[in-house]
């Protein structure tokens, strides 16, 4: 359980919710109903073994938070998943009702995703040998085919090469468990855009004719969205979370979160593995990412 604030509510709800799902439970020093259902979620914190994290805001000293999720009532939770609010209830629910309402949502323990796993910098290969880090990588996969992080990483080196076909080969063995895991589902994503954009010969001309469509409608999201596959499928990353995040402020819900998704993909491409470090410690998330979370994160709670 973590008490969050304006400030740390990017890093600790947007962020975290893109992994595990976040309980946001808004409450009230004052408030009866509050303390009898609050011991009860942190009961239930613990019993559901991380399949989602909970926080609690002081909605009296959190105003700006409170509005922006339009509580009207206290004790209100909120579940967040993806980085955008999913379902909620207000009250002082039994705590039979609680667990209807989070098995609703979560993912079953058997199937929960697994935490990414951190290795020591002395056991990681060289930058500035790419061969070096390949062969770790397609050996990691070779030792441990189920290891949802060592596939990603490989599949995702092979991308940044342009080497696409031996990517989805790569791919193919965990192509069933895209509904399951994300970050799988965004290596998909990346591949689409890809294959997008194969079949066009003269990408600066198709790129040209897309900005023309949209200077003449800024609602033209078809041509807004082939425009991010486009620059996605080279690798512009920013420029394609700029283009989805044109989308996302005109018409957040487009084509069943299409743009939303294929945002968090990218987050989910772009963000360096998770390394210890001397101490132990966990580095802070690169700075690019950390800005297009919050970007997005202001666009979904406006």
């Amino acid at each position: 359980m973590l008490n969050v604030t304006v400030e740390n509510f990017d890093t600790e709800v947007i962020a975290a919710s893109m992994q595990t799902p976040v309980l946001l439970d808004f409450w009230a020093p004052w408030c009866g109903p509050c303390k009898v259902i609050g011991p009860l979620l942190e009961k239930l914190e613990t019993d559901y073994a991380g399949r989602f994290k909970l926080v609690k805001i002081d909605s009296d000293q959190e105003q700006e938070l409170s509005q922006a999720f339009g509580i009207r009532s206290i004790p209100t939770c909120v579940l967040m998943m993806g980085g955008k609010p999913v379902d909620g209830f207000m009250g002082a629910l039994p705590e039979g009702q609680i667990k209807e309402f989070l098995d609703k949502h979560l993912p079953a323990a058997d199937v929960l995703e697994a935490e990414v796993t951190s290795v020591e910098v002395n056991d990681a290969p060289a930058e500035n040998d790419p061969q070096a880090l390949h062969d770790v990588l397609q050996q990691a996969v070779l030792k441990s085919p189920d290891d949802e992080d060592a596939r990603f990483n490989y599949v995702k080196l092979l991308l940044l090469r342009g080497q696409t076909d031996d990517a989805k080969v790569a791919f193919a063995p965990a192509i069933a468990k895209t509904s399951l895991v994300r970050r799988y589902d965004s290596l998909q994503r990346w591949m689409n855009a890809i294959d997008f954009v194969a079949d066009r010969t003269d990408l600066t001309q198709a790129a040209s004719e897309l900005d023309t469509k949209i200077a003449a409608n800024k609602r033209d999201f078809d041509a807004r969205f082939a425009r991010a596959q486009t620059l996605m499928a080279t690798q512009d990353w920013t420029g394609a979370m700029d283009e989805l995040l044109e989308i996302l402020m005109r018409d957040k819900t487009w084509a069943d979160d299409l743009a939303r998704k294929t945002f968090i993909a990218i987050l989910d491409i772009i963000e360096p593995p998770k390394v210890k470090v001397a101490d132990g410690q966990i580095p802070p998330t690169d700075p690019t990412v950390a800005s297009y979370r919050r970007r997005l994160s202001s666009v979904v709670l406006s």
